[in-house]
């Protein structure tokens, strides 16, 4: 029997809005076996998924490398795949439809545009938007991908907790990665000072930094959340998340789980995109948007935050 094939490489926030949509094409393809190529970093997280049949390892090495690309393109055709969802829409896979699965029934972008239609217009769109209008185009029925349910990476963190706070608490995600710095709102640190004198010990703020933020996250003077010394894991994260009373955070991937955990919190962005374009505001995640982050005063976001904590 012929396999299916997603293609989502990352990162960690476009993952999580890809869940509902993998759900979808799991959901109509039940006899089938459906398989997810993505990035080392996220492929332990996703073989947990209930939706995936499996998860294959993309290295994404460099495409002059022949020897990588024909090793992919061998293992891929092990699987039998008939029909492959590019979710990435990416260069890259664009060179794979080509090059590695070229024998494939292919949704893309650009098997979604309608005639006439810009990819750059498309593209405009809100992110959840774009997968619906490109599942349904295959005729694949999209019940769940705006409803998407992390319930099956949430564990029981209660006892983990109790190390930093007594019940509720505020976490904040004051981090990103380094090539999106224009995402990054450079005052966090006051606004810590200003919520600790606003609720003293009602309500601890916490922080939970990735393996090369620990050093930079002690300097902000919330408490770090650690798991023996290191990062916690992508389903601890998610678990956080979702027993915080309210989250802070960049334009990043925890600001994703935050937002279909349907958590109280704020978003804050930059003139890098819209809240509307990458489908992330909802009744309690709101956002504030400015031309510059550099210009976001601490008294504004603050005042957002007690206006929408309770």
């Amino acid at each position: 029997m012929s396999n299916i094939l997603i293609i989502k490489h990352g990162s960690l926030g476009d993952l999580v809005q890809a869940n509902g949509a993998i759900k979808d094409i799991k959901e109509y393809y039940q006899n089938r076996k459906v398989f997810l190529l993505t990035s080392a970093a996220y492929s332990i997280f996703m073989s947990q998924c209930p939706y995936l049949d499996g998860v294959i390892i993309d290295k994404r090495l460099p495409r002059w490398n022949l020897f990588y690309l024909k090793s992919l393109k061998k293992l891929l055709e092990k699987y039998n795949f008939t029909k492959v969802f590019d979710l990435q829409n990416s260069s890259r896979t664009k060179f794979y439809r080509k090059f590695i699965l070229n024998k494939c029934e292919w949704s893309s972008t650009e098997t979604t545009l309608e005639r006439g239609q810009k990819k750059s217009d498309f593209d405009k769109d809100p992110v959840l938007d774009r997968m619906e209008m490109q599942l349904k185009k295959s005729n694949i029925p999209t019940q769940y991908i705006k409803k998407i349910d992390l319930s099956w990476a949430v564990e029981d963190l209660s006892r983990f907790i109790k190390q930093y706070a007594n019940n509720e608490y505020i976490l904040i995600f004051p981090f990103c990665s380094k090539k999106n710095r224009n995402k990054r709102w450079p005052f966090y640190k006051d606004l810590v000072t200003l919520i600790k004198q606003e609720y003293q010990h009602s309500y601890p703020v916490l922080i939970a930094p990735g393996p090369e933020e620990i050093k930079e996250a002690d300097a902000l003077k919330a408490k770090t959340v650690l798991n023996n010394g290191e990062s916690i894991n992508i389903k601890m994260l998610i678990s956080l998340i979702k027993e915080a009373k309210f989250i802070i955070a960049n334009d990043t991937g925890p600001a994703h789980i935050a937002s279909h955990l349907n958590k109280k919190g704020l978003v804050l962005f930059g003139s890098h995109t819209s809240a509307k374009k990458v489908s992330i505001e909802n009744l309690n995640f709101k956002s504030i948007s400015v031309k510059n982050l550099k210009d976001l005063d601490v008294e504004t976001v603050l005042r957002e935050v007690k206006n929408n904590l309770n």
